[in-house]
């Protein structure tokens, strides 16, 4: 695969991990706290498993602070589809402005 692509696939499926361990409980509310964390612990283990090797793999071609970024704006667009598809929680005009400013910042860390 592409040495540029192969870091930003393994982050996208990572933080889809990593977005139910952190919020797939708030649909589950009624469940014990600490079995809540086991599980939540348990689906981190997968996201581990895929974000180690993407970011070993991106260091080849981009430097932390781009990996960081890259990470971020997956973060943010993985997290805007759960929300609205799984939490049913509806993403408003003024969290996609702030998202959209920390998009924008983005081009300065990939600029040279």
């Amino acid at each position: 695969m592409n040495a540029y692509l192969t870091p930003i696939l393994l982050l996208i499926a990572s933080n889809v991990f990593m977005t139910f361990a952190w919020y797939g409980h708030l649909k589950f509310t009624g469940r014990p706290l600490w079995i809540v964390i086991l599980v939540s612990w348990g689906i981190a283990f997968f996201e581990y498993c895929l974000q180690v090797p993407a970011n070993r793999a991106g260091i080849a071609v981009y430097n932390p602070a781009q990996l960081k970024t890259i990470q971020e704006i997956i973060t943010l667009v993985v997290f805007v589809a759960f929300s609205v598809w799984y939490l049913d929680a509806p993403i408003k005009w003024n969290h996609m402005v702030g998202f959209g400013l920390i998009v924008a910042a983005s081009f300065f860390i990939f600029m040279d």
